[in-house]
């Protein structure tokens, strides 16, 4: 039950936040089931790992991966499904506890949360550049066996 409840929250912030992007309109439900596989993916990592870096970077990479399917399926850039996909892996809540102990002048614990912050995020870029480049070399292999898709 925990999982689904976290699946609907995801795939309705990711659809959300396609609509806030202008994505078009019949993009906006695959939006956000980029979303939620990204979303779910994390928690399941993190569920098994309780890295939340190592999370990021898997549900980074199957965001991008499931964006490139769907930009493919659809003939739409795959930037439509990543952005709006991506937003629920924001490392917003570390961030924003850096910059509460930075006010409260705690500055030891900022740095950790500033740091697990910039690291999630690193994290995040890595899985989408490494899923960018595992679709084009398997997209290149398919090409060079004339397989269609």
């Amino acid at each position: 039950m925990y999982f689904a409840a976290q699946g609907i929250i995801s795939f309705i912030a990711a659809a959300a936040f396609g609509v806030i992007f202008n994505a078009p309109r019949k993009s906006l439900v695959y939006c956000g089931l980029v979303g939620m596989v990204g979303w779910l993916v994390f928690s399941l990592v993190r569920y098994l790992n309780d890295d939340p870096i190592i999370a990021s970077f898997a549900g980074a990479f199957s965001i991008a991966f499931v964006a490139h399917i769907m930009a493919k399926k659809f003939k739409m850039p795959m930037i439509i499904f990543s952005v709006a996909g991506i937003i629920p892996l924001v490392p917003g809540g570390s961030a924003y506890n850096a910059m509460r102990n930075v006010v409260e002048e705690d500055y030891g614990v900022a740095v950790e949360y500033a740091a697990l912050a910039l690291m999630i995020s690193g994290a995040v870029a890595m899985g989408l550049v490494f899923a960018e480049i595992i679709t084009q070399i398997w997209l290149k292999s398919l090409k060079s066996m004339k397989v269609k898709i």
